[in-house]
């Protein structure tokens, strides 16, 4: 355990299944308790939408559900420091639930698929890109204009342009000094495809660490926003005439000695049997998982013609028009990039189900489809199971997948699925405007 005798208080947070960081603060002079016995918290946060509506979660918010607390466990190696804050009390601890909750709190839930890994000695490397855009708004002029006639930060398209980067520097490097107490390694930030739509990528880590820092990132892009008179989006589609956003994922695996589980010099493309296995696994098992990497309503209007969303669970060598592509020449850069994942979607969750899938494909030792050779987005370059066409049917693929509740739990497939089937029902018929009214500044 890490504690300054400076501290005066200290930030608990736990991640809800949004990604949202929910906790208290407590005085530091509590924490030896903490560590001892736990802080009380209701699983119940865990079946809220962004803006704290409760979703349908069976045993917790449903008619048998008593709203009681559970503990948290802190991990005591996760601490860092809350930028902005005074000195004596920016020290900020990561934490799970235990208890019943511990099954589908999704910190746990990737650390059960990372237990299970390493038993079969491997170690999961990844690396995050996030999404998101940047607006002049703040919440007072988002409420005055009901949402809608929205103002990005930059006004046109503009992949890569130094213009816009420069242009927003200090944004750029505010970005960089927060992430520094935060224990957040960066690896790139750029301007993305349409305006005020930018990118920050985690550089690769073991798992549960570039996970968290994922989770924390994120989170402090909305504060650092908030605090410049700006609010960040990471809807997945903000606006039918704007690109999707997603969160990508590089994921590689080593064993107990460092050694890449996915090169073979030998090989075709470099790729080790285990590799093809992997991919095979992903294929096979990311459709039945689809609801974990697209969790929202707004998710699913990110899959429209037209833009870089996947069309079907796909691979291909360097090939961005695929849902898996294979990157990477060398045993250290060797690599598959899921690019299935939505901006909205849960890190821990995504990080969780891509390993699992994959490990799951090794197993059975499964062997992939055909690899995309040009355009995947042409109807007959498809070669792979096709995306689901819409939420209910990602529901109903979680909810009978014997994977998943093998990987992720049954009791996690059973309350992810209902608060999803929840929210799905209470936006039947709704329009975008509602889903930014939901979704804009915290989703």
């Amino acid at each position: 355990m890490r504690q300054d005798s400076a501290d005066r208080f200290l930030t608990i947070a736990v991640a809800d299944t949004n990604g949202l960081l929910r906790g208290q603060k407590v005085a530091a002079s509590e924490l030896p308790g903490i560590l001892a016995s736990g802080m009380g918290m209701s699983p119940a946060q865990l079946a809220l939408d962004p803006t704290d509506v409760f979703l349908s979660m069976p045993g917790v918010t449903d008619g048998t559900g008593d709203f009681h607390d559970s503990a948290l466990t802190v991990d005591t190696a996760s601490r860092r420091s809350i930028p902005w804050e005074v000195p004596s009390d920016q020290g900020l601890y990561l934490a799970e639930f235990s208890g019943d909750a511990q099954a589908f709190c999704p910190r746990s839930v990737l650390r059960r698929v990372l237990d299970r890994a390493a038993a079969m000695d491997c170690f999961p490397k990844l690396g995050y890109e996030l999404e998101f855009t940047l607006f002049n708004e703040t919440a007072e002029t988002l409420q005055a204009k009901q949402y809608d006639q929205l103002r990005t930060a930059t006004a046109h398209a503009s992949h890569d342009l130094l213009v816009y980067q420069a242009a927003q520097s200090e944004f750029y490097n505010g970005v960089a000094d927060f992430c520094e107490p935060l224990g957040i390694q960066l690896a790139k930030m750029h301007e993305e495809i349409g305006g005020g739509f930018m990118e920050a990528c985690i550089a690769a880590n073991t798992a549960m660490a570039a996970a968290d820092q994922a989770v924390l990132l994120k989170n402090f892009l909305r504060v650092f926003a908030m605090r410049r008179g700006q609010t960040i989006s990471f809807m997945p589609r903000w606006s039918e005439q704007a690109d999707s956003q997603s969160s990508h994922i590089h994921l590689s695996l080593l064993d107990g000695k460092g050694k890449p589980w996915f090169w073979d010099a030998e090989a075709e493309h470099q790729m080790s049997r285990r590799f093809r296995h992997f991919i095979a696994g992903v294929q096979r098992y990311l459709p039945e998982f689809m609801l974990v990497f697209a969790p929202t309503v707004n998710s699913w209007r990110r899959f429209a013609e037209g833009t870089f969303a996947p069309p079907a669970f796909t691979w291909g060598i360097e090939n961005r028009t695929t849902c898996l592509r294979v990157v990477g020449h060398s045993p250290s850069s060797i690599r598959v990039e899921n690019r299935l994942p939505c901006a909205d979607a849960n890190h821990y969750l995504t990080a969780a189900a891509s390993i699992a899938a994959g490990l799951a494909g090794i197993e059975q030792q499964l062997e992939p489809s055909a690899a995309t050779v040009g355009n995947g987005y042409l109807p007959d370059a498809r070669y792979g199971p096709p995306l689901h066409k819409n939420m209910p049917a990602a529901i109903a693929a979680l909810r009978e997948s014997a994977c998943a509740k093998d990987w992720l739990g049954e009791r996690f497939v059973e309350t992810f699925s209902a608060t999803r089937e929840a929210q799905c029902k209470s936006f039947a018929g709704k329009s975008l405007i509602d889903e930014r009214r939901r979704f804009f500044e915290l989703g």
